[in-house]
């Protein structure tokens, strides 16, 4: 299982205008999904999924209404990279400080887990394998502490349950009772750590 990384696009006045019209917007229809939901994917791409009983001319009312954000997702890849000397620094800070702190919290939880590798992920903050192998992405350091250990977490309870479902998330209010705050705070400020 796999905690995702939202990432961001390159904004444009027609895109802060109207989100909905920009050219590279999709639609997806999810029987199982209950709200609207946008995702503004690496190229550019705006992704509205409409829920069961909901209509285009919705989805476009919802995605214009989050016209900003949508516009601050898509400015977020015309920032420059970290140099490579920061980058560096910060991958080998992530290697130090987050497989102890894992471990720490696998002690607290009663939990083992088989192997911990830190690497660049691009697309996820964290995974966790059915062998109980964990991968981190370098990035939680720059991340206030409650959040990044909310993400080893989210990983830990997975060595517990191989998905998302109520009971699993039981799991995690259980082990980390502010999780829904550190998510919110992954969904404002995740992308912008790219």
């Amino acid at each position: 299982m796999q905690l995702g990384l939202p990432f961001a696009s390159p904004a444009s006045e027609s895109a802060i205008q109207n989100p909905a019209t920009y050219p590279t917007t999709s639609y997806v229809r999810l029987g199982r999904a209950r709200r609207y939901v946008l995702r503004v994917d690496i190229d550019g791409r705006l992704r509205v999924t409409i829920p069961r009983g909901g209509s285009r001319r919705e989805a476009d009312a919802f995605a214009q209404k989050h016209r900003v954000w949508v516009a601050q997702q898509r400015a977020q890849l015309l920032r420059p990279a970290p140099a490579a000397d920061e980058s560096r620094a910060l991958r080998e800070r992530a290697m130090r400080e987050l497989p102890p702190r894992l471990n720490e919290l696998a002690a607290q939880h009663g939990l083992t887990v088989s192997r911990i590798s830190v690497r660049n992920q691009r697309s996820r903050w964290g995974s966790c394998g059915p062998d109980g192998h964990i991968c981190l992405n370098w990035r939680l350091v720059l991340m206030p502490p409650w959040v990044s250990d909310y993400v080893l977490v989210h990983e830990l309870m997975h060595v517990r349950r191989m998905d998302h479902s109520p009971a699993y998330w039981r799991l995690v209010a259980g082990a980390c009772p502010d999780y829904r705050a550190a998510r919110q705070w992954l969904r404002t400020h995740g992308p912008s750590l790219r």
